[in-house]
């Protein structure tokens, strides 16, 4: 069995590599996926339970209405409409917050002390979102697959261990710090995440400069260390020079959005 391992491997690889898909992200970077939307869903869907499972949630019904109106804004502009999604706020003091295939959103109550005002919590789930909608976990399932990380699961499998994969998935799908197993998105998804996550906010009438408020606050938060958003979504220097840049192109999208703006989303006391 031992001597038929390294063909095992290659005739694995060859079948992920028949099946994938190249395309284009929504900014026009050349992206390789080995997984269908159907697949990615049953991921996002099974990570979050187990996030679920293992997370406190929060009992505070004020916060979670305020997170939830944010986050009903943000998806209700997304090309998808039809698609419903779970919006939770986990009881922590993470100053983070996530998003899955299969519409999953997770919030954690420390990002509240440090997202002010609902801009700019906009912000951030319009980043997450973002990552959603650009197939970023399935870039990086896929990225997976098709190095050594991949190959290591695949011996796994092979050696009859069972599925050893749920922790990498996790990871990338952008879980790595809470299930200790970092696998960051890279700086080229970062900046597409930005860039559709700041069109996604101005379309549901968010601020647009709240963006750069925001990531400063992030910095100031981690006290030179980052905060644990930052720990898995790397920041690099020029993030909030870009978001400058675009603030004259979401603009318009975001006044022609005022008129629609119902529900403001406070928080309140």
């Amino acid at each position: 069995m031992n001597s038929m391992k390294p063909l095992l491997l290659s005739l694995l690889t060859t079948a992920l590599l028949s099946g994938c898909v190249t395309t284009e992200s929504p900014t026009g970077r050349g992206q390789t996926l080995l997984f269908s939307a159907e697949q990615m869903q049953q991921m996002g869907d099974s990570s979050f339970a187990e996030m679920k499972r293992q997370q406190k949630l929060s009992k505070d019904k004020r916060q979670t209405d305020y997170v939830n109106c944010v986050a009903r804004r943000i998806t209700s502009v997304l090309p998808n409409q039809g698609q419903p999604w779970e919006v939770v706020l986990f009881d922590s003091e993470q100053v983070n917050a996530f998003a899955l295939p299969g519409g999953h959103i997770g919030v954690y109550t420390g990002l509240l002390k440090v997202a002010e005002g609902p801009d700019q919590l906009a912000t951030v789930l319009g980043h997450e979102v973002a990552h959603v909608l650009a197939n970023h976990g399935n870039e990086q399932v896929s990225r997976a697959q098709l190095t050594g990380v991949g190959m290591q699961i695949a011996d796994a499998a092979l050696g009859g261990v069972g599925v050893a994969n749920k922790d990498l998935y996790m990871s990338a799908l952008g879980l790595g710090a809470q299930v200790g197993f970092i696998l960051p998105f890279g700086r080229a998804q970062e900046s597409e995440a930005d860039a559709i996550g700041l069109e996604l906010m101005a379309k549901a009438g968010f601020d647009p400069a709240a963006s750069i408020a925001l990531w400063q606050n992030m910095d100031k938060a981690g006290g030179g260390q980052g905060v644990e958003l930052l720990s898995t979504h790397p920041s690099h220097g020029h993030r909030i020079e870009e978001l400058q840049k675009r603030q004259a192109q979401v603009l318009p999208l975001y006044h022609a959005s005022q008129a629609g703006v119902k529900n403001r989303c406070q928080l309140g006391k």
